[in-house]
């Protein structure tokens, strides 16, 4: 846009001083224009990405065809902010569950630690004061029920996450003692005897631990649902968005484009010749294109038929403009096409030029078959 507004506008040293803040004024909205587009494709560089990974992400999305899946979306949309809304109560109606859970678990451990036989294990191994040199070669990780107590009243992130942790804590004291002491040792026994009374109570109670856990679970995945749905409302909204601002965008550069054309200044003779010679690289689709822009500037002027006669010299300066950009525009698109594919179209190109109206491919022929540039 600068190159264009550069190239068309006069800034000779006599019209200077008037132009001034008319390129001024310019150069401002090609750099709104410039920044806005910036941050639209941002934006849409951010919608491209969640909705070209989202398919192998999103959980539960039903199999099948389109309208099934349409179906069951606007099923979850319909449920969406009722499950919003009931979050909170969820969550505390989860962690009710939990203290529920912890507090039954409590009672078993109870009675495992009022047991007679707990004492060895309530309390972490005296590894120095009973000469155990060889304790932690043997056992990698100490546990005792004071340790135990300690993880389940605190308040970070060191405490217990679920039932079933402090359970394998508690096997992990008795399997240590049965581990490090011989089969015939009291202590080995009174383990041993301990974790059969603990397996036996924790069987009464796993039935409400798995639950608990399948609940839990079902309830995550419908959370992942949910922010990815609140996401995709987000990103479809960003996409309706981002159309609109870039209708805008599209109109904007119209009236800039419009505002330069108006005030172009006149071409001279070689940018005309050059101009003629451009049109002559064009296909056979494009030429039709830049004949529909002489036809928009002149009512008056025929397209039809096999031969169409464009006098360069009559047509009005914006429209000689408009040519050489839509012109600049095509061969540019043209050239980064022939690149991607090896640049093997020469064949093609002079099939091309053959096929082209004599408006243009007789411009060096005699004068009522060329474009007459003057």
């Amino acid at each position: 846009m600068m190159d264009m507004i550069g190239s068309v506008l006069e800034i000779s040293p006599q019209a200077e001083t008037n132009n001034v803040s008319e390129m001024e004024s310019l150069n401002r909205s090609v750099g709104e224009i410039s920044t806005k587009v910036e941050e639209l494709k941002q934006k849409l560089d951010e919608v491209e990405h969640f909705y070209s990974s989202s398919s192998t992400k999103v959980p539960n999305i039903p199999k099948g065809g389109s309208s099934v899946k349409d179906i069951e979306k606007e099923k979850l949309y319909s449920n969406f902010k009722k499950r919003q809304q009931d979050a909170a109560t969820r969550e505390e109606a989860a962690a009710q569950r939990m203290q529920d859970l912890m507090r039954q678990f409590g009672a078993i451990l109870r009675q495992i630690t009022q047991h007679k036989w707990a004492g060895p294990f309530m309390q972490p191994v005296d590894v120095v004061g009973l000469g155990l040199h060889d304790y932690y070669k043997v056992i990698e990780k100490p546990m005792d029920f004071s340790t135990i107590k300690s993880k389940m009243e605190a308040k970070d992130d060191t405490g217990y996450k679920s039932v079933r942790e402090i359970c394998a804590d508690v096997r992990l004291i008795f399997k240590n003692a049965m581990k490090y002491n011989d089969d015939r040792d009291d202590v080995h026994i009174m383990a041993k005897t301990l974790l059969d009374k603990f397996e036996t109570k924790w069987l009464q109670l796993l039935p409400k631990v798995d639950e608990e856990e399948e609940r839990r679970k079902q309830e995550e995945m419908q959370m992942q649902l949910d922010m990815h749905l609140a996401q995709e409302v987000a990103h479809a909204k960003m996409a309706r968005d981002l159309s609109l601002d870039l209708d805008k965008v599209d109109t904007c550069l119209e009236e800039l484009k419009q505002t330069v054309l108006q005030k172009c200044r006149k071409m001279t003779t070689e940018e005309k010749k050059c101009l003629g010679t451009a049109l002559s690289r064009l296909s056979p689709e494009d030429l039709n294109k830049a004949l529909e822009i002489i036809a928009q500037n002149d009512p008056t002027f025929q397209a039809a038929g096999e031969t169409v006669e464009v006098d360069i010299d009559a047509q009005s300066d914006s429209t000689l403009w408009k040519l050489k950009f839509f012109v600049k525009d095509t061969l540019r698109a043209q050239m980064k096409s022939s690149t991607s594919t090896g640049g093997n179209n020469n064949g093609e190109n002079n099939k091309r030029k053959r096929e082209i109206p004599e408006v243009v491919a007789k411009t060096s022929q005699k004068k009522s078959k060329k474009v007459l540039s003057g």
